[in-house]
């Protein structure tokens, strides 16, 4: 596409059209203190959509657009909602596919327009565009009744975030706890205002955008709306020579998660390994000397204009805080970022149970692998995690589960009474506090940093969950495998294994393929690992995994593991701690 300038709407004019929208909710029959469900892309509509069920107290279920269809329907269905506000590409694609498993929906809103054809809709839904109901707001007599305002402690949105268990849970978070965020992180943003220009592309059904925008809207400051296909220059939709959303834009706060970060590093690199040996130099010559002058607390005006001003220039220019979040980012990447951007990157950690408010590292720290201190919102406290080895009086920093506490916390899970027993608890003031289920470190100066994941759910780079302990069951029956334990890092896309192979069927494969060697050359060989893939791969397929799930690598052990390897418990459960000690040359090695 050839996108041309962007087009604003005063604060004013927004005000409007959401007070409209939502009377014009409420001529179809929406009900304060009752749910409606949006399901679309990040575009202003969807602010504007949110903002009047916000002032309404209608309560908000948000959906990711990229949720499988039977999640969106366990969604739908569990919240009971008949309306969903969506768009046309999404209700043509995703929506048509299940609207007959969601028999209470009566009415689908589109923000783009109407639809071209909608007579595959079962009887009794309607169609209708958000401008039209916009326009029977604007004509409904308001003189009525009076506004139903929430209070504090009503409900603002239901948030549906992936779960471990196939099912995803929806997070309640209530009017209160969406202020104590974004009041905690806007604190973290020195001189936020209308001067500066922030750019919405990521998810907004995800904790971090969405706080991210309210913290823009309620200090005056303009959001621009793009998509990760239209962000830069070189993105995939924008047509070879014409310009980008940044470089149209030219924003000075932006959001990023780690894979995008890390993209733009992978392209800056290529960049400089295409340049002239001088040009190269010159570069790491520029990058290595402003690195020591960072750590001294000084800043390089002549690097910054000479050298990185063209990096700069891939987003806009004008980046003067870049926050990230969402999953950990690599300190290689983070100082890259800080160097060639000139601006502080700034890592925080928060869930959507705590409405995305932890921790934030202030502007000026330019340590990597951290994220920050405790917001003011909220106050973070260690528990012994025994199982694990944790505790709170380790030395020379104290350890343990991450416990979250303040007005942030989140009320609970919908319609999940057991789950919030255990994932919540009260204190004896009366505070909520979130037990996270990662594993944190406090550093000297009150900074927190995260070590390890009590469950062995861990987050793959690109956002995707992926349960261990499920990709293993799949894989364990295999006749060829005796043992196999499953990992997976939060800064690699991939999940690697490393397996005990059966030493008969092993042999057997081997002498099929015509590999000749010792039981320990066998499993040392790079074709052995390959064949044994080949037949995970397939089993995998078989038992419906993700093609995410599915280990890319593998490592095959000549020895088993017993529990006087202490590799594994006496119950022969893995360690996982131990075994990931244990292979972290291979680990290293499989991930390049």
């Amino acid at each position: 596409v050839i996108l041309g300038k962007y087009t604003w709407l005063s604060y004013e004019d927004v005000y409007i059209k959401a007070v409209n929208f939502g009377n014009g909710l409420a001529v179809l029959g929406q009900q304060p203190k009752t749910n409606i469900a949006i399901f679309c892309e990040t575009r202003a509509e969807w602010m504007i959509a949110a903002q009047a069920c916000f002032m309404c107290n209608y309560q908000l279920v948000t959906l990711y657009a990229t949720l499988g269809g039977p999640a969106i329907v366990h969604g739908l269905n569990e919240t009971e909602v008949t309306t969903i506000i969506t768009s046309k590409e999404l209700m043509q694609t995703k929506l048509k596919e299940i609207v007959s498993q969601v028999p209470l929906l009566r009415h689908i809103i589109t923000v783009d327009g109407k639809p071209t054809t909608w007579s595959e809709f079962p009887k009794g839904v309607i169609v209708h565009t958000m401008a039209s109901v916009q326009a029977m707001g604007a004509k409904a007599d308001p003189g009525n009744k009076p506004q139903a305002r929430p209070v504090p402690s009503d409900i603002a949105v239901i948030m549906y975030t992936s779960g471990s268990t196939g099912v995803p849970k929806g997070v309640m978070i209530s009017h209160c706890n969406i202020i104590a965020g974004i009041t905690g992180m806007a604190e973290r943003i020195p001189n936020l205002g209308e001067k500066d220009i922030y750019i919405g592309y990521l998810p907004l059904a995800h904790v971090l955008e969405l706080s991210a925008e309210l913290v823009c809207l309620s200090h005056g400051c303009p959001i621009g709306y793009s998509s990760p296909q239209t962000l830069a220059d070189q993105s995939s939709k924008i047509k070879k020579g014409s310009k980008g959303d940044v470089t149209t834009l030219k924003p000075t706060l932006m959001a990023a998660v780690p894979e995008i970060m890390d993209r733009i590093y992978k392209n800056v690199m290529n960049k400089v390994n295409e340049m002239t040996s001088f040009q190269r130099n010159l570069f790491i010559l520029a990058y290595n000397y402003k690195m020591e002058q960072i750590s001294k607390g000084y800043t390089t005006p002549l690097c910054d204009s000479l050298i990185f001003r063209k990096v700069r220039l891939l987003l806009g220019g004008k980046i003067r805080v870049l926050l990230c979040g969402g999953a950990p980012l690599s300190a290689a990447t983070q100082r890259f970022m800080n160097i060639c951007f000139c601006c502080p990157v700034g890592q925080g950690y928060g869930l959507t149970e705590s409405a995305g408010a932890g921790t934030i590292t202030e502007v000026w720290d330019y340590t990597t692998g951290r994220v920050g201190a405790p917001l003011v919102c909220c106050e973070i406290k260690l528990m012994n995690w025994e199982e694990g080895g944790y505790y709170n009086t380790d030395k020379p920093y104290p350890r343990g589960e991450i416990l979250i506490g303040g007005q942030n916390v989140t009320v609970g899970y919908y319609k999940n009474e057991v789950r919030t027993k255990k994932d919540f608890s009260v204190d004896e003031n009366g505070q909520r506090w979130l037990h996270t289920g990662d594993i944190g470190e406090f550093h000297q100066d009150g900074c927190l940093k995260i070590i390890d994941r009590k469950k062995d759910l861990v987050k793959l780079q690109a956002g995707e969950y992926v349960s261990l302990g499920k990709v293993e069951a799949a894989l364990k029956n295999l006749p060829l495998v005796d043992n196999i334990c499953v990992y997976a890092s939060s800064f690699h896309s991939y999940v690697v294994g490393f397996v005990v192979p059966n030493q008969k069927e092993l042999a057997e494969l081997a002498r099929k393929k015509g590999f000749k060697g010792t039981w320990e050359e066998i499993c040392n060989s790079p074709e052995m690992e390959k064949e044994v893939l080949k037949v995970l791969a397939e089993a995998a397929m078989a038992a419906n995994l993700e093609k995410f799930e599915i280990p890319v690598k593998i490592r095959l052990s000549p020895d088993p593991w017993t529990p006087e390897t202490g590799l594994v418990t006496d119950a022969f459960k893995l360690k996982r701690k131990e075994l990931t000690a244990y292979y972290q040359t291979d680990i290293e090695r499989m991930y390049g």
